[in-house]
């Protein structure tokens, strides 16, 4: 096929296009009408040295992980080692966000790619043009495919014609997408790391990809296809989820169907994501990791919310 014919294919078969999200799949309450002065902008990051400002990307969901939007700043509790908090600052808005996708193209996804590329295009769907992506492939070692750009079309057609072979560097992966997002000056960074499961051939250690997704401020959302050999150990879904709940975001698991309700429920939650802003008492610059917890207290008579959030930070050092 010639290179305009796979760009013709590619783009009938994705279809990447604006797509308004069902309102159905989320509840919104109306917030008690502000004066403009109240709307406080704050900068997106995940801590910010000079001021000591720690920004805490957080999203509520019902008991069927609908998300709920429309709260404000008197329903939620922060506190910092146990320590409760002053919300200094409070952010619900729409923005443009960064999204990386790691793609496993190894030997055990023969068979599963078609769900791993229905998965991508139904993520890429929701792309708007103030959007950023990039794409980072693995298999025997990771690749950076696609770099930061503003252009998502590439990623779908690189996706649909990918083969799978060789071993599994998943942990590689994930450092070498976070290394990527940090060229990013989008204030919402999320990874969709679509795999199987399982690493056979990484030169980092869980232990090590843990550590750096602590200090980062990158989302990583996990969507598993199949069940993988490795699936059901820590080094398959079990880091795949570790990672995803310490970085404030989930693990998805996919069969044949099913995809577009995961890649709505994700695009649902970066687009409205709260940002929690607090001065931590009693700052130490002693570098040492500061676990955070957030605690709701909703308006009467709603069902029962979950909360999800960045579970900590490191403090910053002289």
């Amino acid at each position: 096929m010639t290179y305009n014919g796979r760009l013709l294919a590619g783009a009938l078969l994705l279809g990447i296009c604006l797509q308004s999200i069902d309102s159905k799949a989320q509840i919104e309450i109306t917030p008690r009408a502000r004066k403009a002065s109240a709307q406080v902008s704050v900068p997106s990051a995940n801590l910010r040295v000079d001021t000591n400002l720690v920004l805490v990307p957080a999203t509520v969901t019902d008991q069927f992980n609908h998300p709920i939007t429309g709260l404000e700043k008197e329903n939620f509790k922060i506190f910092d080692d146990k320590v409760e908090q002053t919300i200094t600052s409070f952010l619900n808005e729409d923005e443009p966000i960064a999204l990386g996708f790691i793609f496993d193209t190894s030997g055990s996804m023969r068979g599963l790619l078609p769900q791993g590329r229905a998965a991508a295009a139904e993520l890429l769907k929701f792309a708007t043009p103030e959007d950023e992506f990039f794409l980072v492939e693995f298999d025997t070692r990771p690749r950076m495919v696609i770099p930061l750009t503003s252009n998502a079309s590439p990623i779908g057609l690189e996706v649909m014609y990918t083969d799978s072979h060789g071993s599994t560097a998943l942990f590689d992966a994930l450092l070498m997408g976070i290394h990527e997002m940090r060229k990013s000056k989008k204030g919402k960074k999320a990874l969709v790391l679509i795999s199987d499961g399982g690493d056979n051939n990484s030169r980092y250690t869980s232990t090590e990809v843990k550590n750096v997704v602590k200090e980062s401020d990158v989302l990583i959302y996990t969507v598993g296809i199949g069940t993988g050999h490795d699936a059901d150990s820590e080094a398959g879904s079990g880091l795949m989820r570790s990672v995803s709940e310490m970085s404030g975001a989930h693990m998805f698991t996919a069969g044949a169907w099913g995809l577009q309700e995961i890649a709505e429920k994700i695009a649902i939650e970066l687009r409205n994501r709260y940002v929690i802003g607090y001065a931590p008492k009693d700052v130490v610059r002693d570098g040492r990791y500061h676990r955070i917890d957030l605690k709701l207290a909703p308006p009467r008579g709603l069902p029962k919310l979950f909360a999800h959030w960045r579970t900590g930070y490191y403090a910053p050092t002289n």
